[in-house]
């Protein structure tokens, strides 16, 4: 039987979490944390709202998923994200032992690959799932932005 939750349906969960960054005049980047097919963290970038440089997707997410489990440790988790995570995040990242890291547009100036950020050696990290969705609704919030300066 086919299984309906892949890479593509839970990277349009936090494409959800995007728009709400975006809805509220923020850095548009979603990100949800799975565990076993089941959301059990989600996260948006919530710097301006709370005046805070490290309120990015991911970082919320996580500290969102360490509640759930109970644990800082993310075993057997992914994190889908809708932008490449940055340095800060991947550093997170890598002292939660995340499984997985699923993103979807790639950040090429400031992005962890870029910086040659490392991933804890048991993440496994794969790139462009809904990539053209997510760089297109990371260009209009900055062409809006733009238009209103």
């Amino acid at each position: 039987m086919l299984n309906p939750y892949d890479d593509t349906y839970f990277m349009k969960k936090a494409m959800q979490e995007a728009e709400l960054a975006f809805d509220k005049d923020e850095v548009p980047v979603g990100a949800v944390i799975v565990i076993e097919d089941r959301i059990i963290a989600r996260g948006h970038n919530l710097t301006e709202l709370l005046n805070d440089v490290t309120a990015h997707a991911e970082m919320q997410a996580i500290t969102a998923a360490a509640n759930f489990l109970g644990g800082k440790y993310l075993h057997n988790c992914t994190l889908y994200v809708t932008l490449e995570p940055c340095q800060m995040c991947a550093g997170a990242l890598y002292w939660s032992q995340i499984s997985k890291i699923v993103y979807g547009a790639r950040d090429e100036e400031r992005g962890c690959i870029a910086l040659k950020t490392k991933l804890h050696p048991k993440t496994k990290m794969i790139g462009g799932v809904l990539a053209e969705e997510a760089s297109e609704l990371l260009k209009r919030f900055f062409i809006k932005k733009r238009n209103l300066n």
